[in-house]
């Protein structure tokens, strides 16, 4: 398999990913955590595990997911608050059709809901 380097800054060192990575979701989409009882919309997309080891060690072992997968960042939102969440794609599901995300820094990156996803504003955008 192809790879490339790329630095994370969470993680604060060079990781290796593969060059090309299957994504089920993107940018602007809306989704749930399988488990745990909160959703969001996805901001950025690791295409493996690219947080602090430390980070990945609170995880409990029988519930760790495996890191050689993608991971989105997520304006995150439950009954009880806002935050911004990192999920592996083993534990997401599209949730589009519940509406949008009403955490307060959506509009800090999103134009619009629209379809069932947010389109990233124009300023962001490459």
């Amino acid at each position: 398999m192809d790879r490339a380097t790329f630095f994370s800054a969470q993680a604060g060192r060079t990781l290796e990913a593969p060059r090309r990575s299957r994504t089920r979701f993107t940018i602007g989409d809306v989704v749930r955590h399988k488990a745990f009882d909160f959703r969001g919309v996805i901001f950025d997309i690791d295409p493996v595990f690219a947080n602090s080891e430390e980070w990945y060690q609170s995880i409990p072992e029988e519930i760790r997911p495996d890191r050689e997968q993608p991971y989105y960042h997520l304006l995150a939102e439950s009954d009880d608050n806002d935050y911004v969440a990192y999920v592996s794609q083993q534990n997401l599901i599209g949730d589009s059709l519940a509406g949008p995300v009403s955490h307060p820094e959506v509009h800090r990156y999103f134009e619009q809901f629209e379809n069932g996803r947010y389109r990233m504003r124009q300023t962001l955008t490459h």
